[in-house]
C-alpha cells in the first residue's frame, strides 16, 4: 500500500493523525511550528489525500492497525501525538490498547456517538423505506454532504467509523490526555471534549474562545502554545 508521508525536523517522534476528508497538510502550521523542535512525522491514512485506497470497508480498530503497524515499520516508538477530529478517533482507539503514545493531543476528538432522538430516529426509517424504492435518489438527497461525497465502499466504512462509540476506549487510557476544542465546533462540540475528559483519567481539557471544529487552524498560535506546554509540563 502505497502511503503519503512527510517527514521533517530532528529530535523527539511527534505524529500528526488528520481528520476524516482532510491530509497530512491540514496541519502545515503545526508542522512548521513543531518541527524546529521535534522528528514530525505526517501521513495521509489510506483513502485519503495522496495514499492509496482502502482495500475493504475499514472500521476505527482497523485504521488503528495500520497506524500502530506504520509507526513501528518507521522504527518510530512511543512519540508525542498531535490528531484531530477522525484523527483523534484513531488515537484514542490506539491507546486504549496501550501506551503506544507517550502524550496525546486531541483536538475536536470525534468518537462520543450523541443520543439519537426521535426526529434522527424517523429520519433514519424513512431514507430505508425510500432506499428500497429509489436507492439514487436517497442517495442524493439523505445523508450528510460528507457522507454523500463518498464512494460506495468508503460510505460503509463511513458508517461503521461514526457509529462506533469510544467511551469505554477512552476509560483504558493510561496515558497523559489534553482535549483542546473550539468554544463554538457545532461538529464534535465543548459537550463531547467534557465526556471524554471524564472517561480519561487524569485528563485535561481546554477550551479555545472564537474557535470551531478546525482550532488548530483557527488560533494555530494558542494551540501550538497549548500543546507545547502540555508535552513540557505535564
Amino acid at each position: 500500500m502505497k502511503i503519503s508521508a512527510l517527514q521533517k525536523g530532528e529530535g523527539q517522534d511527534l505524529v500528526f493523525l488528520h481528520g476524516y476528508l482532510a491530509s497530512k497538510e491540514s496541519f502545515a502550521p503545526q508542522i512548521e511550528y513543531f518541527s524546529k523542535f521535534y522528528r514530525v512525522t505526517a501521513f495521509d491514512f489510506p483513502g485519503f489525500g495522496g495514499s492509496d485506497p482502502i482495500p475493504s470497508a475499514w472500521s476505527v480498530g482497523d485504521y488503528a492497525d495500520f497506524t500502530l503497524n506504520y509507526l513501528e515499520g518507521q522504527n518510530i516508538t512511543q512519540p508525542l501525538v498531535i490528531a484531530h477530529s477522525f484523527g483523534g478517533r484513531v488515537a484514542v482507539k490506539c491507546l486504549s490498547r496501550g501506551n503506544v503514545f507517550e502524550k496525546a493531543v486531541l483536538c475536536g476528538c470525534a468518537g462520543i456517538v450523541p443520543k439519537r432522538t426521535i426526529k434522527y430516529r424517523m429520519k433514519v426509517k424513512t431514507y430505508r423505506l425510500v432506499k428500497k424504492v429509489a436507492p439514487k435518489f436517497a442517495a442524493k438527497k439523505f445523508g450528510s454532504e460528507e457522507y454523500r461525497s463518498l464512494s460506495p465502499l468508503m460510505r460503509e466504512s463511513y458508517k461503521k467509523i461514526v457509529n462506533e462509540d469510544l467511551r469505554l476506549d477512552a476509560e483504558k487510557i493510561a496515558r497523559p490526555v489534553l482535549f483542546i476544542t473550539g468554544e463554538n465546533d457545532r461538529e464534535t462540540p465543548v459537550s463531547s471534549a467534557k465526556i471524554y475528559h471524564e472517561h480519561v483519567k487524569g485528563s485535561r481539557i481546554k477550551i479555545l474562545s472564537g474557535c470551531g471544529h478546525f482550532a488548530h487552524l483557527d488560533d494555530p498560535l494558542a494551540f501550538d502554545l497549548a500543546a507545547e506546554e502540555f508535552f513540557h509540563g505535564f
